[in-house]
């Protein structure tokens, strides 16, 4: 997959209401669940325990941290878009998420983006990215919603 570039407000308005591209899989395996769960403090029995999930978990295994899943966004962005030209960009804010589904752990995610609002604010150009983590697996969304950035381009 091509990433798009982006070197100006011009370069995300034919973008507009319009899929921007899709990501790789990523396997989100226990070992990276162990370490989300060591980061966060959040050792919750069915992310981490797989005796326990295997026999007391609805889904017979131990599955992703719905937050996990969420913090691969900037990973999964960066395969889509190469944004050029900036001063600095910032994250401005998420909404609307839904977790549709759990990962389950082995299984793979990838990202589908659309640009649903761009604005240029006199020298900040901010933009809302809607979002949808897929799971291969199942060809199902997991989690969907919208990201907002702000970007500054150079003069």
């Amino acid at each position: 997959m091509e990433k798009v570039i982006i070197e100006s407000y011009e370069d995300f308005l034919p973008y507009l209401g319009k899929e921007i591209g899709t990501s790789d899989y990523l396997q989100v395996d226990q070992a990276r669940i162990n370490m989300f769960a060591d980061a966060t403090l959040d050792h919750q029995w069915i992310h981490v325990d797989e005796e326990k999930a295997k026999a007391e978990s609805p889904f017979g295994q131990t599955i992703v941290h719905g937050y996990l899943t969420m913090s691969l966004l900037p990973y999964f962005w960066n395969q889509i878009v190469d944004v050029r030209n900036l001063e600095r960009q910032m994250n401005y804010g998420m909404d609307k998420m839904k977790f549709a589904q759990p990962v389950l752990s082995g299984q793979s995610v990838c990202m589908k983006t659309e640009l649903a609002e761009i604005a240029n604010l006199r020298g900040a150009i901010k933009t809302t990215i809607k979002f949808t983590i897929i799971v291969k697996e199942t060809g199902k969304k997991t989690l969907e919603g919208l990201a907002t950035f702000i970007y500054y381009f150079k003069k």
